[in-house]
């Protein structure tokens, strides 16, 4: 599955039946517990990283990826916008990119 394809599912679920759909039931709890959601995730997968097991990795990382579209869905941030920033962000160097914001 594409991130975009993903990202088209997890906006579609948004009016799914909460008993039926997890990202629907996550989206029902609020912003606040969406974010919880992806910092556990995120934990999971740099204890994985630091653990060097690249298969328990990846899949850390797409639950990464899955539970961070859904904080920014449920805050009304879309993957076009996201990408857009990136486009943005583009060419211009890591270190540049962070003395910029001050």
């Amino acid at each position: 599955m594409s991130i975009a394809r993903l990202a088209a599912t997890i906006e579609a679920r948004k009016s799914a039946d909460d008993s039926q759909s997890w990202t629907a039931k996550l989206l029902s709890s609020g912003p606040e517990k969406c974010a919880e959601k992806f910092g556990e995730e995120a934990v999971e997968a740099i204890i994985e990283a630091v653990k060097g097991d690249a298969e328990k990795l990846t899949a850390e990382a797409a639950d990464v990826i899955y539970h961070l579209l859904v904080m920014c869905a449920a805050r009304g941030v879309t993957l076009d916008q996201i990408e857009a920033e990136l486009a943005r962000r583009e060419g211009t160097s890591g270190v540049a990119e962070k003395a910029s914001r001050g």
